[in-house]
């Protein structure tokens, strides 16, 4: 969660061989997911003619994905990762807007969820060396042309993505993705939101990087492909 996985969702989903932009919260275990998939993507919209691909996000360790089990279908698995910082005071900030004691409006509720799914993706990265391709999260706003050109590579698309995108019927909805204004903007923005005013305990976040520090470079390391903010120069 919050590492801009409704901006890259709205940049793909934009794009004419691409369907989804929104999280179907769904697992893919079995071969009936994806006809699900289609399914939940079509009650709110149309596939678009000439298209390849449906999208989805996975943000928890509860909607798993099992690409042996779904019979043979063509993966392109995305896996992005943003430092703790910035993603634990956007997740507080964010459930503890909504009130009514949220799941992780808490620092420690939010670490838990952020560590354990770092631990996640690090043994399903392991599991499938060379079946992904790894990102930092980062890169959507600090790099965004040198990230986009290497997704649209990796996915094969006759139009590249651009930082350019739609906005649809689902786009800011509850339980779908980014809530704020920001998504609406139609197009990836350098700026971002101020959380300053959320504390997170040191205890904590120094739990977080060495869980981060660790869990990425086993991602990066078993990725088929990938691109990080130390090798990618500004755009």
């Amino acid at each position: 969660m919050r590492a801009y996985t409704s901006l890259a969702g709205h940049v793909l989903g934009s794009n004419p061989a691409i369907n989804g932009y929104f999280e179907m919260h769904l697992g893919y275990e079995d071969a009936g997911a994806l006809d699900r998939q289609l399914a939940e993507y079509r009650k709110h919209e149309d596939l678009k003619d000439g298209s390849r691909y449906l999208f989805d996000k996975l943000l928890h360790n509860a909607y798993r994905l099992l690409p042996e089990r779904l019979g043979p279908a063509r993966l392109k698995i995305l896996v992005g990762i943003r430092p703790p910082e910035p993603t634990l005071r956007s997740i507080v900030d964010l459930f503890g807007s909504k009130g009514g004691g949220e799941a992780y409006a808490s620092p420690e509720a939010a670490t838990r969820y952020y560590m354990e799914r770092l631990e996640w993706l690090a043994g399903f990265c392991r599991a499938r060396t060379g079946a992904y391709f790894y990102f930092d999260a980062e890169l959507f706003r600090a790099r965004p042309r040198a990230l986009l050109s290497a997704l649209s590579d990796w996915l094969e698309l006759e139009e590249p993505l651009s930082e350019h995108y739609q906005v649809f019927s689902q786009t800011g909805k509850a339980r779908r993705g980014d809530s704020s204004e920001f998504i609406h903007r139609g197009e990836i923005a350098r700026g971002r939101a101020d959380y300053r005013h959320i504390r997170i305990p040191r205890q904590l976040l120094d739990q977080a990087q060495a869980t981060y520090l660790r869990c990425r470079q086993r991602v990066v390391e078993f990725a088929a492909d990938s691109r990080t903010l130390d090798e990618v120069a500004p755009s």
